[in-house]
Order: structure tokens, then sequence, then C-alpha cells
């Protein structure tokens, strides 16, 4: 298996959350994105702002990974309308793929239509400009039920409103990565979210985020159905299948 082309690596924090400089927080997305030329990920999650740097070395390199960033991020309840727009930037930029943290909070306030009208505007946005979207939708926030009612939503949006070959084209994600839990419980992908996902959000993309640190976990994410892992330790993942196919 080659497990970078499963990886999305990620580098999403500001300077001030880094509690750094912003010469050394754009010095960190530069080793991010060199890591990405060497064990040719699939993909590079990078704030907005980093995005012309990205294509730049991707352009002076023979690599061939994609740009992604997200888009009302981590909090996600900005309108639809404010979503659009940061869309608009992301794709006058040439970025790939666009990950939408769904606003969550109006969801588990009974606003159904409110998201299934976000869920729709934006899906069409991307697909119309021949971009991958990805619906985050911080399982940390939610309870098991509004996990499954979540993902079954956005399924039904999609598969409602969407050519069936676009199907492939849209992700539910698990989590942003920067919720913060009470009495440190897990904030990002387990095992058994994912499998909630998966079994009502297929056809769509699943994506695990939040969490996945090893070669171990990451192999069991996809072989729960798991077809994208986004993760900030990507090359510590990918030297252990190295090590693994040395050995064998």
């Amino acid at each position: 298996m080659k497990i970078n082309k499963f990886l999305d690596a990620t580098y999403l924090k500001t300077a001030a959350q880094a509690n750094i400089t912003e010469e050394e927080n754009q010095q960190k997305v530069i080793d991010l994105i060199n890591e990405a030329i060497l064990y040719d990920y699939k993909l590079v999650m990078i704030r907005v702002k980093y995005i012309s740097l990205a294509k730049k070395m991707l352009s002076a390199s023979k690599a061939d990974f994609l740009i992604g960033t997200v888009i009302d991020f981590p909090e996600g309840d900005s309108s639809k309308e404010i979503k659009l727009e940061e869309a608009k930037k992301a794709i006058i930029l040439e970025a790939d793929e666009l990950d939408f943290v769904v606003n969550y909070t109006a969801f588990k306030e009974g606003k159904i239509n409110l998201i299934k009208a976000e869920v729709f505007s934006v899906t069409k946005l991307c697909l119309e400009n021949n971009k991958v979207v990805k619906w985050i939708i911080e399982v940390a926030a939610l309870t098991t039920e509004e996990i499954i009612v979540i993902s079954q939503l956005i399924k039904g949006v999609i598969l409602e409103n969407f050519d069936v070959s676009d199907v492939k084209k849209v992700f539910v994600k698990s989590s942003t990565g920067f919720f913060k839990t009470e009495n440190n419980k897990p904030s990002g992908a387990t095992f058994e979210t994912m499998k909630l996902i998966s079994e009502n959000a297929k056809p769509l993309q699943i994506k695990a985020a939040g969490g996945v640190k090893d070669y171990g976990t990451a192999l069991k994410m996809i072989s729960i159905g798991v077809d994208r892992i986004g993760t900030s330790s990507a090359k510590e993942i990918c030297m252990k299948e190295k090590i693994n196919n040395t050995e064998y």
C-alpha cells in the first residue's frame, strides 16, 4: 500500500496559535511543502494565505501533490454567504480542495434547512469550479445520534441535487483538530466515529482528521472505509511504512 497517497499533510496553526512569529510560521509551511515533495503526499492542507507560496514551490518541483485549504475554520458558524466568499477567494488562488466546517452549532439547534442550504450552495460552487469539497462535522461536538443524522443529511443533499459522477468529489470529514473537549476526551477521529460516518455517509468519500498520528492507526482507518487521512504526522506515518517494507 502506498499510504502516502491517503495523506493530507496538515499545518493549520496561525502564528498566534503556535506562539511564534509570522516568519517562523511561514517556515513551518515551507517545511511541510518540502516534505510533500519528498514523500509524495496526496495533498498539503494549509491556510489560504499560503496557497500562492505552495503553488510556486509545487511549480518549481516535479511533484504532483494537491493543495487544500480550510474555510470558515475552525468554528464554522459564519453565514452561507461568508463561506461562499471565502471559497471564491481560495478558488481564485487555485486551491484544489476546500475543507469547510459545517455550521454544527446551528445543526444542534435544529436548523436543518439552514444546513441543507449551506451544503447545497457551497458544494455547487465547488463542483462548478472542479474542486473537491469536504464537510467537517466536528464529531467531538456531536452525540452519536447527531453524527448519524448529519452524515445522512449531507449525503442526502448531495445525492438529491448532484450527478452521481460528483459523489467522489464530496467528503464528510470528522474534525478540525481544534475543538476543545472536557476531561481530555478525544477531539478528533476515533474508529467508532469513523465507522458511524462510513455507514451513514457512503457513497460519499470519508476523511479522518484529528488524532491520527501513527502508521497502525492510519492502516486501521483505511480498513474501515476511510478514503483520506488528515494528519500533522504524515512524515512519521510514511517512514514507518518504509521500515515495514524493508523488514519484509
